[in-house]
């Protein structure tokens, strides 16, 4: 059996490989795919004989990142258990509103969180959790130590292996929730054949045997698990675990572990050239970086290609396709800035209008996309999953795009990111890029607000860069010679941070919440 047991291959072909440094503990831990092996086997063994998890069980997790997210995944793997990582930016009354929709039986949790893990021991919500994990620290409630039950005692039966035959290319592996801090995150299936055509993706686009791999997105996000890390394993290549994106460390841990691929969001790559140690930093090992989530901005791309030399690729994904749906080649970078690239090798994307019909070259309508990377559905939510794909099999993703003439897409914005102004649709994207021009401008991001005349206006909230200057006027001139009069935001507001999600993502909602209180 081989699907679902990625570690016990793995550890067939290369044990001795070192798989995994984490970074987070103090001293680090570096676990062999032997190693890895082994510790997956001890937990899948415990959570079958002890907490009686089998074959579509959800086991949670509610910790940052370290280690033990992949313990959990692999073992769940083996056991056709279906690993959910819960968010924990989130407050504990809405995690318990998502274990009351999962049901998992077992949650394993970090000392972070042992607060609202002690509140959730007593929410109904959280009744289905037979058992509890701690990472460190104290126990709560009637909570296990983790490393207690990964040591097994005396109980050789742990380091059994496991495989459960039962498991076939579409078990759920994983939930994934899409984003949102406010009511019921839907949460996307994803399949051990999602895994296979997204890992194959990846590796079509110059991932190699020998790559050293530093992961900064938290694992229980798709970038997480599902970027690089999974395609790592299936390539016997190592990966790198932070606790949390640290940009200062960052930048030491790829000269000291010579890193070769890394991949962040653009207000990750901004925070780097921030860090202190910048100037010094030696990033000459990197093959590539890769950017996603939003695209670079041209001014930054060229900082990182003049100071440090660095090839940048830029992708487009989503939970529910996976990371790995667009790329664009570093060659482009600056020719087809602003553009998520083509559809990797096994991703057919259109362009569509309102009645759901292909659109031509430099035409704006919804991105949909069909191929073998689409999940499941979302679990237990049958009409999102009906809504979500049309009658011909195409995922409709909510993404405003155009295409041009050489088959290059561009996110013009997300739908529920655009707003309307005197009956004008106006797309934030499109301003953010002429305000990333202006030399000052560090972060930025644009909302739509309410107003009594023109029913939505635009308000730019923007950080400048450390010992730059710049007025709200200056902002708006420099944006109204270069954009529609509709299009340029009512105001500036100069702002120290922006929210950022653990994903590093910018959190427009809660600007807008800021702005109109």
């Amino acid at each position: 059996m081989y699907i679902g047991d990625y570690l016990g291959r793995r550890a067939i072909y290369s044990p001795d490989k070192l798989a995994i440094v984490d970074a987070g503990k103090t001293p680090e831990l570096r676990l062999t795919y032997a190693d890895m092996n082994a510790r997956a086997n001890r937990l899948a063994n415990w959570l079958r004989n002890v907490a009686g998890v089998g074959y579509g069980d959800r086991v949670a997790i509610l910790a940052r990142d370290g280690v033990e997210h992949l313990d959990a995944f692999f073992a769940c793997a083996k056991l056709g258990a279906i690993h959910t990582a819960l968010n924990w930016r989130l407050h504990w009354r809405e995690t318990a509103v998502i274990l009351a929709n999962t049901t998992p039986k077992v949650l394993i949790f970090s000392a972070d969180f042992a607060t609202a893990v002690a509140q959730l021991q007593q929410a109904p919500e959280a009744a289905s959790v037979t058992h509890y994990l701690h990472l460190d620290g104290e126990p709560v409630g009637q909570s296990l130590l983790f490393d207690g039950v990964m040591m097994g005692g005396a109980d050789t039966a742990v380091d059994r292996s496991v495989s459960t035959p039962a498991v076939t290319e579409d078990t759920t592996a994983a939930l994934i929730f899409t984003g949102g801090t406010t009511g019921l995150p839907k949460a996307a299936q994803v399949t051990h054949k999602m895994i296979a055509w997204n890992s194959l993706n990846t590796i079509i686009h110059d991932l190699h045997h020998d790559d050293t791999y530093l992961n900064v997105f938290p694992l229980f996000h798709t970038g997480g698990l599902f970027v690089y890390t999974l395609p790592n394993v299936v390539l016997g290549g190592t990966t790198i675990l932070l606790r949390q994106f640290d940009p200062a460390q960052v930048l030491d841990l790829i000269a000291h572990e010579h890193v070769t691929v890394f991949a962040g969001v653009p207000t990750m790559y901004q925070l780097l050239t921030q860090a202190a140690n910048w100037q010094t930093a030696d990033l000459s090992s990197l093959r590539f970086c890769t950017s996603g989530g939003a695209p670079l901005p041209v001014p930054l791309v060229q900082k990182y290609t003049l100071e440090k030399g660095i090839r940048f690729k830029q992708g487009f994904g989503m939970t529910e396709f996976g990371p790995g749906i667009f790329a664009l080649a570093a060659e482009d970078a600056i020719a087809k800035a602003g553009s998520i690239g083509r559809p990797n090798f096994y991703v057919d994307a259109r362009v569509v209008d309102e009645q759901n019909q292909p659109l031509g070259p430099d035409e704006v309508g919804e991105l949909v996309l069909k191929g073998p990377s689409y999940c499941a559905g979302y679990f237990n939510n049958e009409e999102a999953t009906r809504t979500a794909v049309d009658d011909d099999n195409w995922f409709h993703t909510g993404d405003l795009a155009r295409h041009d003439a050489d088959w290059y897409f561009f996110i013009v914005d997300r739908k529920k990111d655009m707003f309307i102004s005197g009956g004008e649709n106006v797309y934030p994207a499109e301003i953010e890029k002429v305000l990333y021009e202006h030399t000052a401008v560090h972060m930025c991001a644009v909302v739509g607000v309410p107003d009594p005349k023109w029913g939505e206006v635009g308000v730019a909230c923007v950080v400048l860069k450390p010992d730059a200057t710049a007025t709200p006027d200056e902002l708006l001139q420099h944006m109204t010679e270069r954009l529609a009069r509709f299009k340029v935001p009512r105001r500036v507001e100069i702002m120290k941070e922006l929210p950022i999600s653990g994903a590093g993502k910018i959190l427009k909602r809660e600007l807008q919440e800021q702005l109109i209180q």
